[in-house]
């Protein structure tokens, strides 16, 4: 039984410094070794980790050069071709242990129109945990406390998944609201499981903006495009001058995977008042990073599970086509190389 006056949605308003808690960050180098050392060890007895012969490599004292020596770097063509189609007929023990069950649809390569990335169950709980590291950064937003009492409408892609093979296969914007916390997708989220099955985006454009006024929102998550035209047709359709006439405490907007520059001024057209901007880095192959803090620019989680290695883009590595060179070099997050982004660490 609630407690007369329990409004479950400011729960995360008191849990912030708790979360903080939780995700405290360690050392960049000492993250990204861990890291290597914790993927190879759990890797090892898949076809992938025993073909390289991963369980010898945990025995090597410089485990990042013995990996480097063992592993070459693979393009999206190879891995695929050698390795995840396998998974996608649900074989166990490919390039990961056990069965993959999720394959996260993302943008075309240069020989194929889209590609199928596969969302292990540690992706999934990676993805998890950088949202948590990024709730726990709103405190330093001066956000406004009524902010985290109200919903959060995120505009990504349908959890109605498709079934290919005995996987199933969408956007991983709705695989991971599939596998959302049941105390944020219960409490927090918009549109409702019955608008986000629907497959078509027009369709559940339109049930969203049937419902928006019937909605009290205070943060919004999605690619610039998507939310500038769902904010559009809620403005035209319910006849507003902007849309904090149904959403005066609308203080935040989350976006990532195009530079938001281009945009800001639409955006600035559709409010009644100025917002939060908060920038962040999700991906198919996972959530990378975000802006911890007004003054930053989005910052790399060298802590979450991922292992982090760049191709610097010069004439030694890519041919004038832009191609893959054979053996190209190859530079890791603590290896003395700038970096066009800031890196989150233990202050």
């Amino acid at each position: 039984m609630r407690a007369p006056g329990f409004n479950p949605r400011k729960i995360i308003r008191y849990t912030i410094p708790f979360i903080n808690f939780l995700t405290k960050r360690k050392r960049k180098d000492s993250a990204q070794l861990s890291t290597l050392r914790n993927l190879i060890h759990k890797g090892r007895n898949s076809d992938f980790g025993r073909h390289y012969s991963f369980a010898q490599l945990l025995k090597q004292k410089d485990l990042l050069q013995a990996f480097r020596s063992a592993t070459p770097v693979h393009t999206y063509s190879d891995l695929n071709k050698n390795w995840w189609k396998s998974s996608l007929h649900h074989q166990k023990n490919i390039s990961w242990p056990g069965k993959i069950k999720y394959f996260a649809l993302s943008s075309g390569t240069s020989d194929a129109a889209s590609k199928r990335l596969p969302v292990s169950s540690e992706l999934i709980r990676q993805v998890r945990k950088v949202g948590l590291m990024q709730i726990a950064s709103f405190r330093n937003f001066n956000l406004p406390v009524r902010t985290f009492e109200k919903k959060v409408l995120m505009l990504g892609g349908t959890i109605s998944l498709k079934k290919t093979g005995r996987c199933y296969e969408g956007d991983m914007s709705g695989i991971s609201a599939i596998h959302m916390p049941a105390w944020i997708s219960g409490v927090y989220y918009l549109p409702d499981n019955k608008i986000s099955r629907l497959t078509e985006w027009q369709a559940r454009i339109d049930k969203i903006v049937d419902e928006a006024p019937n909605w009290d929102v205070g943060m919004i998550c999605g690619i610039p495009s998507w939310v500038q035209l769902v904010l559009e047709k809620i403005i035209k359709h319910h006849q507003l001058r902007n849309i904090h006439q149904i959403w005066p405490d609308l203080n935040v907007y989350i976006h990532g995977g195009v530079s938001f520059q281009t945009y800001r001024e639409g955006f600035a057209k559709l409010l009644g008042k100025p917002v939060t901007y908060i920038e962040t880095y999700m991906a198919s192959e996972g959530s990378f990073g975000f802006q911890p803090h007004p003054d930053a620019g989005i910052c790399l989680v060298p802590d979450a599970g991922i292992f982090y290695e760049f191709i610097p883009f010069d004439r030694h590595n890519f041919d004038e086509d832009g191609n893959l060179r054979s053996n190209p070099q190859v530079v890791a997050l603590h290896e003395g190389v700038e970096f066009p982004f800031q890196i989150l660490s233990r202050p």
